[in-house]
């Protein structure tokens, strides 16, 4: 297939605080440096986005050095933690902005959706703004007068067409939005996080669509979204993006894979007083019926009469598939051994999880809400689909949580 999207060595810098150089003499080197072709000069001190640090230059790369090549046809997501530059990322792609450094090369017409109302004009009707998202794309009246009825089919907003658009609701505007760029006539299709702003009917029909797109259209989708089983379920193709730069650009597994990772790896959140030992399990896969049994080990010098464990697991980052708040106390039995050390056992049996990869947080807080331990997204385990249930293997799902005991059997 022929490649749409080619991207060089692509950087871009931001200045932080006010905007400006500070000084005359900044300006004018920085003039006389574009003037002759060469770098600007004071880049060479700009540091990379990490927003948890808080650095020595007023200069950072939201983007640096970054690499890759899209086919036609293909589907990509792009994942990263937030400031990782993903945005940034389809800003420069879409025009939006420029790049301070690199070559960005696209082949066909593109269609951005980067944050809500993007390309709409709040004092025209539902209707005019149509026109004006298919004007910009290049397209002529007619083309879009062929297409205006799916598009307000599509996103459900008939009875509001007429109306100006600075009096939709958020999901309104997405509604319109995405039923714009992904029906009229263009070969890419740049998705931000917006379609979180959406319902999960409407969210499900949009994932629905862009697959359609990409499948079935030959239509290139670029797709950026913090939920990892939509990121999955839509792309064959993922890039992983962390603090600017680029981790991976590989199948979309094993993307969510290095994503996923990428927090296991992390310092976990230290609060005064307390420090978290994680020992993991010696186990990492397990079938749906087998029992789990987790322990945390932490030293605390604060432990109150009276406190809570706030306990999760979720599935690739999305919402909790469970979830469990118990309420302890300190005088039932509970003795802190040498220095104040504890441990927490928690035991799951039987599982009956979905197939999948997941994640473990844990709060511990006392009466008063003041945290004790706060640790979110530690260790990664797998529920695998090698279970036979009745004499048939299970097939692996992408959608639901858990699975009960079932039994199925064919009448005639």
């Amino acid at each position: 297939m022929p490649k749409v999207i080619k991207v060089q060595n692509l950087s871009k810098a931001y200045q932080l605080g006010d905007f400006g150089t500070g000084t005359i003499s900044r300006d004018l080197e920085r003039f006389w440096a574009r003037m002759r072709g060469k770098e600007d000069p004071f880049l060479k001190i700009g540091e990379v986005n990490d927003r948890a640090i808080k650095g020595t230059s007023d200069i950072v790369w939201s983007l640096k050095d970054i690499n890759f090549e899209i086919e036609q046809g293909d589907a990509v997501g792009i994942i990263g933690r937030n400031g990782a530059g993903k945005s940034t990322l389809l800003k420069v792609l879409s025009r939006v902005t420029s790049p301070t450094s690199g070559k960005v090369r696209i082949k066909g017409r593109m269609a951005s959706l980067l944050e809500v109302g993007t390309g709409f004009h709040p004092e025209l009707t539902g209707r005019e703004n149509i026109y004006l998202n298919g004007a910009i794309l290049g397209m002529r009246k007619a083309e879009i007068k062929r297409r205006f009825d799916e598009i307000v089919d599509f996103s459900g907003v008939e009875r509001y067409i007429d109306t100006p658009v600075k009096r939709y609701s958020s999901g309104m505007y997405v509604r319109l939005a995405f039923g714009v760029a992904a029906h009229l006539e263009s070969e890419i299709l740049v998705v931000d996080e917006v379609l979180a702003v959406g319902d999960a009917e409407f969210q499900k029909k949009c994932l629905g669509k862009m697959g359609d797109m990409s499948k079935g259209e030959g239509r290139t989708i670029l797709f950026v979204s913090h939920n990892m089983g939509a990121v999955k379920a839509l792309c064959k193709n993922g890039i992983v993006l962390n603090s600017g730069q680029l981790e991976l650009s590989d199948n979309m597994d094993n993307a969510v894979a290095k994503y996923l990772a990428d927090f296991s790896n992390e310092e976990s959140t230290k609060f005064t007083n307390n420090q978290l030992i994680w020992r993991g399990i010696t186990k990492r896969e397990f079938n749906n019926t087998d029992k789990i049994e987790l322990k945390l080990n932490f030293f605390s010098n604060s432990l109150t009469e009276k406190f809570y464990i706030d306990f999760g697991i979720s599935k690739n980052l999305s919402d909790y598939v469970l979830h469990l708040k118990y309420e302890c106390y300190s005088y039932n039995g509970l003795e802190a051994g040498k220095n104040g050390e504890f441990s927490i056992i928690l035991s799951i049996d039987p599982c009956y999880l979905v197939p999948a990869d997941y994640k473990m947080t844990i709060y511990m807080y006392d009466y008063f809400k003041k945290p004790i331990l706060w640790i979110e997204n530690i260790e990664v385990f797998s529920i695998s689909a090698e279970k036979n249930w009745g004499g048939s293997k299970l097939i692996p799902q992408l959608d639901g949580s858990v699975i009960p005991p079932f039994k199925i059997h064919i009448e005639q």
